[in-house]
């Protein structure tokens, strides 16, 4: 049975869904590759506008990495291998060339909590938690350490990997490490109108801009600067911001072109 859905709308939102309750979507080989898998088929889809990471399960996103996998009596040659699959995820992410949206609908955990921070939004519901619980059964944070460290304060951050105590939604949102924390009742709706009004700018600026934010983000300023001119001067060159400027100034919706 596949442990990742995909699915399209009308509207260009894929939702890739984590869908291994029995498991609570542990971050297995088997479930990464489908998730891999189905970020290279939205970045293949032309109609596919934003992508949302959602989760079958009423409680957990996803618990993280698959323990038992850790503890196995695989060869330590085999498990390095195997952990290319975590950079090349947040790397996907980065260079999908599509906003990611991760809807936090349960507990966002361990590895898991780095694929959140991967994303360029992420809308909690009320009462989710967010850690690295790694610690506490004699593992470390590493992968996620560098998206860590890019998202929250050192201290904070410490705090975070050496106690392996988790953190809620609310609090999550004063760290500014979620968008929006929204009840439970109101949680698909909000994902849902979100994705949608992403969804509705210009493919193809967003595309840049997203490429442009990768590139540059461990840049220099003055590297940074050079390189964002020129992307600037590229997007004058394309035909949805001059749609874009005309639609502003006739008071009416864009009509975009397509990729």
């Amino acid at each position: 049975m596949s442990l990742v859905r995909y699915e399209v709308d009308e509207h260009g939102v894929a939702s890739v869904t984590l869908d291994s309750p029995g498991t609570r979507n542990a971050l297995s080989d088997a479930l990464l590759d489908e998730l891999l898998a189905a970020l290279e088929r939205a970045g293949a889809d032309d109609a596919v506008r934003v992508v949302v990471l959602r989760t079958s399960h009423d409680k957990i996103f996803s618990a993280g990495g698959d323990l038992k996998a850790f503890a196995s009596d695989v060869p330590v040659l085999t498990k390095y291998a195997g952990l290319d699959r975590f950079p090349r995820l947040y790397e996907a992410i980065g260079g999908l060339g599509r906003p990611v949206i991760c809807a936090a609908g349960g507990d966002v955990l361990a590895g898991a909590f780095g694929l959140a921070l991967a994303c360029d939004l992420v809308i909690a519901r009320e009462g989710v938690r967010f850690g690295c619980p790694e610690i506490n059964v004699g593992v470390f944070p590493f992968m996620i350490s560098a998206l860590i460290y890019r998202n929250v304060p050192r201290m904070r951050a410490n705090q975070l990997m050496m106690t392996g105590d988790p953190i809620d939604a609310a609090e999550a949102a004063r760290m500014d490490i979620v968008n929006v924390v929204v009840p439970a009742e109101e949680f698909d709706a909000t994902v849902d109108a979100w994705a949608r009004k992403v969804a509705a700018k210009s493919p193809l600026l967003m595309r840049l801009g997203k490429d442009a934010i990768d590139a540059t983000r461990d840049m220099s300023l003055p590297d940074a600067l050079s390189a964002l001119r020129s992307q600037l001067a590229l997007a004058f060159t394309t035909e949805d911001i001059q749609e874009g400027v005309a639609a502003f100034r006739d008071k009416r919706e864009p009509v975009w072109r397509l990729r």
